[in-house]
């Protein structure tokens, strides 16, 4: 990532704590309001939130430190720790929701003041769309795992408000307050998911996962277009950490090339995939002709 970029998201987790405590704010005078335990359970998942947003600002600020001797790889790692805790504390929430709306199931109560509390609830939703959008869309840019995951929860959270002013519109609308603690629970059953979603996600970088089929492609095609000179490129492997990629491969080239041919076709991959990819981490190592091809291959482009 490059020093813009590094900016830019340590700019947005700053933002993240005061916003996400704004929203939370509007959700529960929504649900002091109308005194719905639907309210009251979107209210609830906001909390998570606020305290995820104050994690994913230090993890991100952490995770962004340079490598030192004790990382010799880097600290990016730690953006995954910090979506693997927000993914713990969405279901946390969620079985807070639950226990919350059973207790209103025996008996359910028409809300106070629906038309305030939910035009409240309808500004915070739009505020949570609008901002999980751009935490989501700048994640990807900057492969940063930290703010993309906090942004796929606030989108889920955008998803949860729309259900609940439907339900509870159903509710006004028909006079059947058994809607609001069903639709409470509902709510939790979705943040479950996304929470499970989140986790996994993570693990799989924790993992070290390889990158996705599309990234792995355009690799594989910037190594075969800008290999010539070698005879072929193998046992190609790659894992996200974090912000960062991490690719190697072994490139094989004729016995009686030199030290400096060889370094200059190494020079000329790099800044291809580098094109590609931003902010990658290569290591090529050198082969002399005879060894034997194994792992992941690439077909290298002769020279004409």
């Amino acid at each position: 990532m490059s020093d813009y970029g590094d900016l830019t998201v340590r700019k947005l987790a700053m933002w993240g704590i005061p916003l996400s405590l704004g929203v939370m704010g509007l959700k529960m005078v929504a649900w002091w309001v109308t005194g719905s335990v639907a309210l009251l359970s979107d209210g609830l998942e906001s909390t998570v939130n606020v305290v995820a947003a104050f994690i994913a600002f230090f993890v991100i600020r952490y995770a962004q430190k340079p490598a030192d001797h004790d990382h010799p790889f880097g600290h990016h790692k730690a953006e995954y720790l910090s979506a693997v805790t927000e993914g713990v504390l969405i279901v946390v929430a969620a079985l807070l929701i639950v226990n919350e709306a059973i207790g209103y199931l025996s008996e359910p109560r028409m809300l106070d003041a629906p038309v305030l509390g939910l035009a409240i609830n309808f500004a915070a939703g739009v505020i949570n769309a609008v901002w999980a959008r751009l935490l989501i869309r700048t994640g990807r840019k900057y492969r940063s795992a930290a703010l993309a995951a906090d942004g796929h929860h606030i989108m889920s959270d955008v998803v949860t408000s729309v259900g609940v002013l439907i339900g509870l519109l159903l509710a006004l609308a028909t006079g059947y307050a058994i809607f609001d603690p069903v639709l409470a629970i509902l709510v939790a059953v979705n943040i479950l998911y996304q929470g499970w979603k989140v986790i996994s996600q993570s693990i799989g970088g924790l993992m070290d996962q390889a990158v996705d089929p599309r990234d792995e492609e355009a690799i594989k095609q910037a190594i075969a277009t800008h290999a010539a000179g070698s005879i072929g490129v193998h046992d190609l492997k790659t894992r996200r950490a974090g912000t960062v990629t991490f690719i190697d491969f072994h490139m094989v080239v004729p016995g009686t090339m030199s030290v400096r041919q060889a370094h200059d076709i190494c020079d000329r991959l790099e800044d291809a995939i580098s094109a590609v990819h931003e902010g990658a981490k290569i290591a090529i190592h050198v082969e002399p002709e005879g060894e034997k091809a194994h792992g992941i291959r690439v077909k290298v482009v002769k020279e004409a």
